[in-house]
């Protein structure tokens, strides 16, 4: 039987909005402000710049919502797997009447020191030089040979592989295995770099040397690489913390072929993918970068072939043309020696009537000069008549009796000068006066 609660038995009736906010007290005073660690999920950024998530772990998961200004002050992208950290209020949002935190801050969980130790080594190599985009070398089109460091249980070995042999599975491929994470990784993938080194050409070709030093034929030493494909999957920064270490970049800025870093997935960033030539997004698109698919070659040896076989077919009817054309005159020599007569008699005929053209102008002109000689002889004795008498007329007016006529004397000493001035005479010389019609002797009876 049911027994009726007395009325101070009974519980309190709430109202939803006060109870959500009683127990949204009840959280700040016995958990805030709170810190949490826990995997991001379903990350997601509104237009607003706020930012929506959940904090998960093996054992439950908690809603979390990052309003636009602390998410501002984030310094890298959160991204779903991630293990972060935050520190924020709990609260209950009364809408839904769901637990919900507020986060404030939030750092990647156990990074902080490792992701600041990768800012010291990137900027000091950077400003060593091994970043610098003069020292990359572009890749090999086609590779003799293909270096591959990677650790023999990882997925990236099954991954590039399978993309080689399906893309170019002629080429030769060299494994050179090593651990991918821990402690020993550094050190093993330097060794294994260093032995894929050895194969590689290098000035005339360390085949070649190697053929020289070991006595060894050039097949005994193996194939010579041209490229180094470095991959691992993806991974925590933990993870993926040895392909952080300084004197594995230093080694890989040492390579004498060009190196292709795939490390992690595309938003991960390593040291070695900067120092690398070329950066893949993940393993097996590095593989792709070194490897035309073996379609496109044999394509393009397809095209060569037909061009050549084209260009041979040409020359043979082109040769065969002269051939028979060169056959034709030697074997009709009459043929061109009529040809020859022809364009002789030709020739003879244009220039005979060349000739008596000539002849016939010559002629017209003599018989034109004929015409005109005497009358251009008359026009020039008149013109010349015409001349001498104007001349005979100019000379008469500087006759000097002209002016002897008008009463004028021309006086002259007895010795014959011409006086022209009173300051040539003195009294009692002689002198001769000329007149129009005859001389006169006269004194000097004055002078001045």
């Amino acid at each position: 039987m049911s027994e009726l609660l007395s009325p101070a038995m009974a519980p309190r009736i709430w109202q939803v909005g006060a109870l959500c906010r009683a127990i949204a007290d009840a959280l700040d005073a016995r958990f805030n402000p709170v810190a949490v660690r826990g995997e991001v999920s379903g990350f997601s950024r509104a237009s607003s710049g706020h930012c929506y998530f959940s904090l998960k772990d093996e054992s439950g998961q908690i809603r979390c919502a990052m309003f636009r200004r602390a998410a501002s002050l984030l310094d890298f992208s959160p991204r779903d797997g991630e293990l972060v950290e935050v520190r924020g209020r709990l609260g209950v949002y009364e809408p839904r009447g769901d637990l919900q935190l507020i986060v404030e801050s939030m750092s990647r969980a156990g990074q902080g020191a490792l992701f600041e130790q990768f800012l010291r080594l990137k900027a000091k190599l950077e400003t060593e030089g091994l970043f610098d985009a003069a020292r990359k070398r572009p890749l090999p089109v086609m590779p003799r040979g293909i270096g591959l460091v990677t650790s023999l249980g990882a997925a990236a070995l099954h991954d590039v592989m399978t993309a080689l042999q399906r893309r170019v599975p002629h080429i030769p491929v060299v494994l050179a295995p090593a651990s991918v994470q821990g402690s020993a990784a550094p050190a093993e993938l330097m060794q294994a770099l260093s032995n894929l080194y050895l194969l590689t050409q290098e000035g005339r070709g360390l085949e070649a040397d190697l053929s020289r030093k070991t006595g060894k034929s050039a097949s005994d030493t193996g194939p010579v690489i041209d490229v180094i494909l470095l991959v691992r999957g993806g991974g925590s920064m933990e993870d993926l913390w040895a392909f952080n270490d300084e004197q594995l970049a230093r080694t890989l800025a040492h390579s004498p072929v060009p190196i292709v870093c795939g490390v992690g997935h595309e938003t991960d960033f390593t040291i070695a993918d900067f120092v690398a030539d070329l950066r893949a997004p993940t393993p097996t698109a590095a593989a792709e970068l070194v490897a035309q698919p073996r379609e496109v070659w044999l394509g393009a040896i397809d095209g060569v072939a037909r061009r050549l076989q084209d260009a041979v077919f040409r020359q043979i009817d082109l040769q065969s043309q002269r051939l028979d054309l060169t056959a034709s005159r030697l074997g009709r020599p009459s043929a061109l020696v009529g040809r020859q007569r022809l364009r002789l008699a030709s020739g003879a005929q244009r220039l005979q009537f060349a000739s008596l053209l000539f002849l016939k102008h010559r002629q017209q002109d003599l018989q034109r000069l004929q015409t005109s000689l005497p009358d251009t002889m008359q026009r020039s004795l008149e013109r010349k008549r015409e001349r001498l008498e104007r001349a005979g007329l100019r000379l008469g007016l500087l006759d000097p009796t002209l002016v002897l006529q008008r009463g004028y004397a021309w006086l002259t000493s007895s010795e014959g000068e011409t006086i022209t001035s009173v300051r040539q005479t003195h009294p009692g010389q002689p002198v001769r006066a000329t007149l129009s019609d005859g001389e006169v002797d006269l004194m000097v009876s004055h002078s001045p």
